[in-house]
């Protein structure tokens, strides 16, 4: 693909790529997971540190992968890196991750939140749910040009929301909320178990920070592109999804959110009224529908990377630039079956401690490329390798008390990971060209 602006027509610009990564950043865990924080920590300043040390993971993990992506110009994310890095078991593995979890489980996770926040009472929120993943499918067997104008509109529409929501909540008075403060347990809950816990859900919740790395190619010029969406977007949504925690803190009382789901509705009763808030219920439940776009639009090019290189799935393969609407189907049937089957926590878990596990393995591939002194890097790292330690440290503080406190997630993980390594064998064994 030429960098010099050659065979753009049906490329997609720096602010699509902007929209995606913060579309799939901003979803259902900003709105969702307070209520499961609460349920382990009681301070309030713990809460507020860990909505930041998420976003400096986030712009950690940024950083590293615009440094990986601008060495490994493919599409395709952890799949098409960490084939290159190390070796094409260990990309494989990390696209079956993203197949079988790592997009179709966050879809179905938002899918159900969508229903939650509907300003409707029914008892169909699985069929609805359903129904919403096969329209966006189906927006995005179109075209590019249908895919970005789908997206940006829901972004922009979200974006919009989310600061109105913000605006009501800073600058209304408060009656009755959780104030904010440090407390002499501030240091104890900061080093908790309780945190490392609570971080897998905050660290699920800015997952998507990665979004723009799974479609290098079909930008306009990705050299520049992708170092912008990457850290652009995660700067964006670290300020947006700490101030919205502190004005959820700020109006509602912490027992009234603890153990909640719908801690946005919750909130939004508390400034502005029942009455309103139902309104804002509704517009929430359409700001998930960005999210859910985002997600079904790059998850189904990892799908398609891997069909090309591997006779097993030879049949969801992408011709040329067409849209690949086989590996959308796939992923949409792996998203329908979690929501009619799945429970929310345990999805989240699950899902999130498998993609630490890919991101993981990426950051730490800056050292591995450096040390190999490849060629062709366009963007470095700032402050290398800061970033790269502060988030490699914290993926594996989360990972290990994940194995410690949800042990049947981890092992259903790794039974996932052995699936996935029994599947690269018969793959190795059929040739793509049958």
């Amino acid at each position: 693909m030429s960098e010099s602006g050659k065979g753009t027509k049906n490329k997609i610009s720096v602010f699509t790529g902007i929209s995606i990564v913060v579309a799939n950043m901003i979803g259902t865990g900003v709105f969702t997971t307070l209520g499961f924080q609460l349920d382990k920590l009681g301070n309030t300043a713990v809460i507020l540190s860990l909505w930041v040390f998420g976003g400096i993971l986030a712009l950690s993990g940024a950083f590293s992968y615009a440094e990986v992506g601008s060495v490994i110009r493919k599409s395709g994310g952890e799949y098409a890196f960490l084939s290159h890095i190390y070796h094409p078991v260990i990309g494989y593995v990390s696209g079956w991750i993203s197949l079988t979890v790592g997009f179709a489980a966050p879809i179905a996770i938002a899918a159900i939140a969508f229903t939650e926040y509907l300003p409707v009472q029914t008892d169909c929120h699985k069929l609805i749910a359903v129904g919403l993943l096969a329209v966006v499918t189906a927006f995005h067997c179109r075209d590019l040009k249908v895919s970005s104008r789908f997206q940006n509109i829901f972004t922009v529409f979200k974006i919009l929301l989310i600061i109105s929501i913000l605006c009501a909540g800073i600058f209304m008075p408060s009656a009755g909320g959780t104030p904010v403060s440090f407390g002499h347990d501030y240091c104890r809950e900061i080093f908790s178990t309780a945190f490392a816990v609570s971080l897998i859900y905050v660290s699920y919740s800015y997952s998507g920070w990665n979004a723009a790395a799974y479609i290098t190619e079909e930008f306009k010029n990705p050299v520049k592109a992708l170092p912008v969406a990457l850290v652009g977007g995660a700067v964006i949504v670290t300020v947006l999804y700490t101030l919205m925690q502190y004005v959820f803190l700020k109006h509602v009382p912490a027992a009234e959110l603890t153990g909640r789901l719908d801690v946005g509705a919750i909130a939004m009763e508390h400034i502005i009224g029942v009455k309103a808030a139902s309104i804002f219920g509704g517009a929430i439940s359409l700001l998930l529908i960005s999210g859910i776009s985002a997600m079904v639009w790059i998850g189904s090019r990892v799908t398609a990377g891997i069909a090309a290189e591997y006779g097993l799935w030879r049949f969801f393969r992408q011709k040329g630039n067409e849209i690949p609407v086989k590996a959308l189907m796939l992923q949409g049937i792996i998203s329908a079956f979690l929501i009619i089957t799945g429970t929310f926590e345990q999805i989240m878990i699950y899902c999130g401690v498998l993609l630490t596990v890919s991101s993981l393995l990426v950051v730490t591939g800056v050292f591995v490329l450096r040390y190999k002194k490849e060629g062709g890097y366009s963007f470095r790292s700032p402050f290398f390798p800061l970033f790269q330690v502060i988030f490699i440290a914290a993926s594996l503080w989360m990972i290990v008390f994940a194995v410690i406190t949800k042990t049947e997630e981890s092992l259903l993980g790794l039974l996932n990971i052995g699936v996935g390594l029994m599947t690269y064998i018969i793959s190795k064994s059929q040739s793509i060209n049958k």
